[in-house]
């Protein structure tokens, strides 16, 4: 069917309706590009939400992404990423192929219905022109009819009076004939207009029209076409990203199928293991022996022959002590009963495992000795690791500038070979100074290792004079040098190879004499002794060295009778008494 012959007369409900497909295509338009900014935005925030879960560089959330569970959501961030790239492909295609291509279409489309619609207004305007041109020679021809009627009626009045002139007679015959030739003339042209008009007609409506708004049909056509073909780009540009959207997803179910619970748990180990053994049983203290007064001196001697220490008396004897337990000065002070201890032992709040815990100052310890011995040694293998990634990065560089002077040794136009002696020097001066730096915390790294009980016999935690003294007892020198909190003490326990025997005795035991000073020593800096069992030191500040450094970096000293404690044995300078007693060197 054709509008041309259909639609002959609704020229401007024709134009009305080609107007409201215009507007429903920029409608069209409209609503896609409001697609595109919601697929931008909708990627913008995947982006930001991506970013704001991803790990900080150099922080402590860095470190929790060894974990396996932690990598795959890292590998879902990642792959959110991916996600929202998808997205703007989706919004980048639905805008050039869609948006941009229907508002140049729109454009060509208004174009060409206006020239068109103003081909149509030209040939309704000349029809019409033609209709009034018709209509007043119409007019005319009817006016002229009249006039000529009235003439001739005018001329025979005339003629037929016996008392008018000859004259006025011919007069007005005269003038019925130009009445009727005026007549005649004016029937003759409005033939003629009208034999036009109706040809003019016949166009307008048969070929005219017909033709204009055929092509106005098929213009419309297009539209319909164009906006058809649109939708199916647009469900198009869907389809195309969601293969590779699958992949994202398989690859955040892979991650999540990577999950290994059990390594995530031996990770837990590593990070945390302290490298302490745990403490011993606590000897059984036997209350009962100051009743058993009836023993005798061979038996006395006979527990010293079975190789147990010999029993000083007259309050010579030293007295034993956990780092964290301070030393009781009050004289002739009764023993607490075991179970009050015990209760004690289990309702103290926890303390630091190792005097490496304590800080200097509030800063890390450049050995790292604040650290427990497990962790302490990855953090210094972790420093090593990284020097050595440091040293063989400016030795390449190095290479590189001694390749550049030999260049420039060969063809000097090239460049002057003198002036990379300066950089030569000073890369060279760095690899020195890393190399330094290296061997130092490989010497502290070797130490911890010699003294972890998962890496070597529990005997590298006591010292060398004390194994060869008593090579019976290196089994359980470790825990007896551990307090119940996990704690190096000072000297083996003697407790449990010595029984005392007799009230008098435990008087004796509890007063203690101080330990004698086997030297002396310089504070380098100052130290604020705030946990139990320290002492508190100013810089410059000499005193007395009572117990040398045992390998667990502190030594313990003496301002005055009633002040001793320990220090970090990096912070003083110590000068010991060859001949003293007690002066022993440990490994």
């Amino acid at each position: 069917m054709s509008w041309g012959t259909e639609l002959w007369d609704q020229f401007d409900n024709l134009e009305k309706h080609t107007q409201w497909g215009i507007d429903i295509l920029e409608k069209y338009i409209k609503f896609v590009k409001e697609r595109t900014e919601i697929e931008l935005s909708y990627a913008k925030q995947l982006r930001n939400l991506a970013k704001k879960y991803q790990p900080k560089k150099n922080s402590k959330e860095e470190e929790e992404y060894r974990y396996t569970a932690c990598k795959a959501f890292l590998s879902t961030l990642n792959e959110m990423n991916d996600y929202a790239g998808q997205h703007e492909v989706i919004s980048e295609n639905m805008t050039s192929n869609i948006t941009v291509e229907l508002a140049r279409y729109v454009q060509e489309l208004k174009q060409e219905r206006k020239s068109y619609f103003h081909d149509g207004r030209k040939a309704q305007q000349h029809i019409e022109i033609c209709w009034k041109q018709l209509e007043s020679s119409k007019r005319r021809f009817e006016r002229d009819c009249k006039e000529a009627d009235r003439a001739q009626q005018y001329f025979e009045k005339m003629d037929a009076d016996i008392n008018v002139t000859k004259a006025d007679v011919e007069k007005a015959r005269q003038q019925a004939q130009v009445r009727h030739q005026m007549a005649e003339d004016s029937k003759a042209d409005y033939s003629s207009i009208l034999q036009k008009f109706n040809h003019e007609q016949h166009e307008y409506y048969h070929t005219h029209i017909p033709n204009i708004f055929q092509k106005i049909q098929e213009m419309e056509e297009r539209r319909i076409v164009r906006i058809g073909d649109s939708m199916k780009t647009y469900a198009e540009v869907d389809r195309q990203v969601i293969p590779i959207i699958g992949k994202c997803l398989d690859e955040i179910v892979k991650a999540a199928e990577s999950i290994d619970q059990k390594n995530d748990s031996q990770l837990v180990i590593e990070a945390y293991k302290s490298g302490f053994e745990p403490p011993g049983d606590i000897e059984f203290e036997d209350y009962t022996q100051p009743m058993k007064r009836t023993v005798s001196d061979n038996s006395l001697s006979n527990s010293r022959g079975e190789g147990k220490p010999e029993l000083k008396f007259g309050g010579k004897s030293k007295g034993k002590l956990w780092p964290f337990i301070k030393k009781n000065k009050s004289p002739k002070q009764q023993k607490e009963p075991l179970s009050h201890r015990f209760n004690e032992f289990m309702t103290s709040k926890p303390k630091i495992h190792c005097f490496r815990s304590l800080k200097r100052g509030g800063a890390t310890p450049e050995d790292f000795s604040n650290l427990p011995p497990e962790q302490r040694r990855k953090k210094l293998q972790q420093k090593v690791d990284e020097l050595n990634k440091e040293i063989q990065k400016e030795m390449d560089q190095r290479d590189a500038i001694t390749k550049m002077k030999d260049v420039y040794l060969k063809n000097p136009q090239m460049g002057d070979p003198a002036s990379l002696d300066h950089k030569l020097t000073e890369v060279s001066q760095n690899i020195e100074k890393l190399r330094l730096e290296s061997q130092k915390f490989e010497a502290w790294l070797a130490e911890v290792e010699g003294r972890l009980p998962a890496r070597s016999e529990q005997a590298r935690r006591q010292s060398g004079m004390f194994d060869a003294q008593n090579p019976a007892t290196v089994n359980n020198c470790a825990q007896d040098r551990e307090s119940p909190d996990g704690s190096y003490t000072e000297e083996q326990s003697q407790e449990g190879e010595v029984k005392v025997l007799a009230t008098d005795f435990d008087d004796e035991f509890d007063e203690e004499e101080p330990l004698p000073a086997i030297g002396t020593c310089k504070a380098l800096y100052t130290f604020e002794g705030q946990n139990e069992g320290t002492i508190s030191v100013v810089e410059g500040e000499t005193l007395y060295v009572i117990e040398e450094d045992k390998g667990d970096g502190w030594t313990r000293i003496r301002r005055n009778e009633d002040e001793e404690g320990y220090v970090p044995t990096s912070y003083v300078e110590v000068y010991l008494d060859k001949n003293a007693k007690g002066a022993k060197t440990y490994i």
